[in-house]
């Protein structure tokens, strides 16, 4: 698993990003205003990390050790996992997913606000793929 400073410094790395700690402290991450990535909650330095991901993806995830559906999100139905403990994720798995999860609400933004994040270009990538 990573730790929070790790996920954080990948988080902001991601473009037009806003960072805010809410839900009881856990760093929360935003592109438009909307939640892409949740870390923290854990008592240990490795921090719970919490994405959205597709149906699919969900599936899969869902059964792996370290993984779970996300505890209130999962819940009401939305496709959100929750790596709460080793094994987990690789490094580079978790970033993966949290970049599709980046760019999953990205494109849920209305055309004018992608558009001012400049994010229009790295959408339309995405919406091909």
């Amino acid at each position: 698993m990573i730790t929070l400073k790790q996920y954080n410094d990948y988080c902001r790395s991601l473009p037009a990003t806003t960072h805010v700690n809410q839900w009881g402290g856990a760093d929360v991450w935003k592109v438009g205003g909307k939640v892409f990535a949740i870390g923290g909650w854990s008592k240990e330095e490795k921090p719970y990390i919490t994405f959205k991901c597709s149906e699919i993806s969900y599936e899969m995830l869902k059964e792996q050790d370290g993984l779970r559906p996300a505890p209130y999100l999962a819940s009401r139905g939305f496709k959100w996992i929750q790596q709460y403990q080793d094994p987990g994720l690789t490094k580079k798995e978790l970033f993966s997913y949290i970049e599709a999860s980046h760019m999953m609400i990205a494109a849920k933004l209305t055309k004018k606000l992608q558009k001012e994040l400049g994010l229009e270009q790295l959408v339309e990538r995405y919406k091909q793929q």
